[in-house]
C-alpha cells in the first residue's frame, strides 16, 4: 500500500462522508422516503463491503485465491454502484451537487483501482497465505473507517425495514366527498400539498390541470394530468369547476432577510392576482376558488383560542397572509365562492416542517423549542387534502377556514409525542430564536367542524402513528 494509494482512499472517504450526510441524510432524507427503500438496501450492502475492504487493506496482505476474492469484492462494489446510479435516476431527481459528487467519486475510485489492482494481481500469483501488516496511522484510520462504514450499513438496513412498515393511504380515497367528475386547476401542483392533491383528484377520476413553473418536476405528478406552464395556455372557453391556489416561494429554506420576505409575499400575491385575471376572462366562471393562506394570519399569540372570527396581531406572518387573501378577494366580485384556507403546520414525511426534525430526533438530538410552552396548530397532510375536497363540495362554505386539527398541542407535547413514536429521548432544548418561525397559535377549525367535517386524525398521536 503506497502513500499515494492511501491519499486517494482518504479523498474517497471524505467525498463519501459528504455524500452520505449532506445528501442522503440532510437534503434528500432517504431514510424517510418510502420510494428509496431499494436504494437504501444497495447503500447498506455497499457500506458493508467498504467495512470489509478497509479492515483488510489496513491490516492484511492476502495471497493466492484470497487476493482474487478481494478483486471480486471490488468488482461487486462497481456493480452495486452502477445499480445505485440507475435506481437513483428512476426513483428521484438528484440535485446538481450530488451528481457532481458522484462523478468525482467515480473518477477517484477509478484511480484507486488503477493502483490497487496490479498489487492484488501480484498477490494472487503468490502461494495461498495471509500476513498481518501494521502500517501505523493508516491501519488505525482504516479501522475507524471500517467501524463507521459498518454503522452506516446498519443504519441503512434499519431504515429500509422501517420504510417497509410505512404505508400511505391510497390517494384516490381522499376526495370521495367531491361528487361527479370535476375539472380542477391547481397552482403549486408539484409541492408537498399540491402533488398529493393532484394524485388524489386524478386517481378518483377528476380532470386535473396543473400549473408548474419547472417542467423538470412534471414527472412528480401522476398521469393523467394536463400540464401548463402559464395561464395564457388556457383558452377563455376552458371549462374549470374549481381552482386550488397553493403556489408560493418556500418559507422554510433560508433566513427571512428583507429580500427573502419580499420574495415570499410577492410570489403569493402575484400568483393569486394571475389566478383572478384568469377567472375574469373565463367564459364560465369556476364554482369555487380555494386560495391558500396560513394560520400566520392571526399573528403570534399566547394561550388564546383562535377561531375564524378572531382578530390578528401585526407581524410579518400576518402581513404575508393578509396580502395573500386580499389578492384573492376580487374573485368574489366575479361571482366566485372564495375560501381562504388558513393552513396550520402540515405533517407528513415527504415534506413540510417536520422533515427537518426527523433526523435529529432519530439520533437522539431532538427536544423542545425554548420553553416548549408555545402552541403548535397542526394538521396531517391527508386530512388537509380531505378538507380541501370537502370545501370544494360544500356550497355554503366561504371566507376564512382554519385547516388545523381540533386538538392543538404545545411544543413540549409535540416533541414528547415525536420522541415517543421514534423511541428516542427528546431532552435537547433548541434555542428560542427559532420560535418566531414555528408555532405560536392555538387555532381551532370551528367552521369545518360546524359543517360536519370529520378529521381522521384529531390527536397528534394518531397522526404520528399514521405517517411514521
Amino acid at each position: 500500500m503506497t502513500p499515494l494509494l492511501w491519499i486517494l482512499i482518504a479523498i474517497q472517504i471524505v467525498m463519501g462522508l459528504f455524500d452520505t450526510f449532506y445528501h442522503h441524510e440532510f437534503t434528500e432524507r432517504l431514510a424517510w422516503r418510502v420510494s428509496q427503500r431499494f436504494e437504501l438496501k444497495l447503500h447498506g450492502i455497499r457500506n458493508m463491503l467498504y467495512a470489509l475492504l478497509f479492515l483488510l487493506l489496513g491490516w492484511l496482505e492476502v495471497y493466492g485465491v484470497l487476493a482474487l476474492l478481494v478483486v471480486a469484492v471490488l468488482v461487486a462494489e462497481v456493480v452495486i454502484t452502477l445499480m445505485d446510479f440507475v435506481e437513483e435516476d428512476l426513483s428521484r431527481k438528484l440535485p446538481p451537487s450530488e451528481r457532481i459528487n458522484h462523478t468525482l467519486l467515480a473518477i477517484n475510485y477509478g484511480a484507486i483501482l488503477v493502483l490497487l489492482l496490479p498489487m492484488l494481481i501480484d498477490w494472487a500469483m503468490q502461494p495461498f497465505g495471509v500476513t498481518i501488516v501494521y502500517q501505523g496511522f493508516p491501519s488505525i484510520a482504516a479501522t475507524a473507517c471500517a467501524i463507521g462504514a459498518a454503522l452506516c450499513g446498519v443504519r441503512d438496513f434499519a431504515a429500509m425495514r422501517r420504510l417497509g412498515r410505512m404505508r400511505s393511504v391510497p390517494a384516490l380515497g381522499l376526495v370521495e366527498k367531491l361528487p361527479g367528475r370535476k375539472t380542477v386547476l391547481i397552482s403549486g401542483a408539484t409541492g408537498f400539498i399540491g402533488s398529493r392533491l393532484a394524485a388524489s383528484l386524478s386517481g378518483a377520476g377528476h380532470h386535473v390541470i396543473a400549473l408548474i413553473r419547472n417542467p423538470a418536476k412534471a414527472e412528480m405528478l401522476p398521469s393523467p394530468v394536463t400540464l401548463i406552464t402559464s395561464f395564457d395556455q388556457l383558452a377563455s372557453d376552458t371549462p374549470i369547476d374549481a381552482i386550488v391556489n397553493l403556489a408560493g416561494e418556500p418559507i422554510g429554506n433560508g433566513l427571512w432577510t428583507e429580500a427573502k420576505r419580499a420574495k415570499i409575499i410577492g410570489s403569493r400575491v402575484d400568483m393569486t392576482g394571475d389566478v383572478v385575471k384568469l377567472i375574469a376572462r373565463l367564459d364560465r366562471k369556476p364554482e369555487v376558488l380555494v386560495s391558500g393562506s396560513a394560520i400566520g394570519w392571526y399573528g403570534l399569540w399566547a394561550d388564546q383560542v383562535l377561531t375564524e372570527s378572531a382578530k390578528s396581531h401585526a407581524c410579518f406572518s400576518h402581513e404575508l397572509c393578509a396580502g395573500w387573501e386580499s389578492a384573492a378577494r376580487p374573485a368574489e366580485e366575479l361571482g366566485v365562492r372564495v375560501v381562504y384556507l388558513r393552513i396550520g403546520l402540515v405533517l407528513g414525511t415527504e415534506g413540510g416542517f417536520i422533515t427537518r426534525m426527523l433526523t435529529p430526533f432519530e439520533f437522539g438530538l431532538g427536544g423542545p423549542l425554548g420553553t416548549g410552552r408555545q402552541w403548535m396548530s397542526w394538521i396531517e397532510r391527508d386530512d388537509l387534502i380531505r378538507l380541501i375536497a370537502y370545501v370544494m363540495a360544500t356550497p355554503d362554505l366561504a371566507g376564512p377556514v382554519n385547516a388545523t386539527a381540533p386538538i392543538p398541542v404545545t411544543n413540549a407535547k409535540f416533541t414528547e409525542e415525536l420522541g415517543r413514536r421514534l423511541h428516542r429521548p427528546a431532552v435537547f432544548r433548541i434555542p428560542g430564536g427559532l420560535l418566531r418561525r414555528i408555532g405560536g397559535q392555538r387555532v381551532l377549525p370551528n367552521k369545518a367542524l360546524s359543517r360536519g367535517f370529520v378529521f381522521r386524525h384529531e390527536t397528534l398521536r394518531s397522526a404520528f402513528e399514521a405517517i411514521l
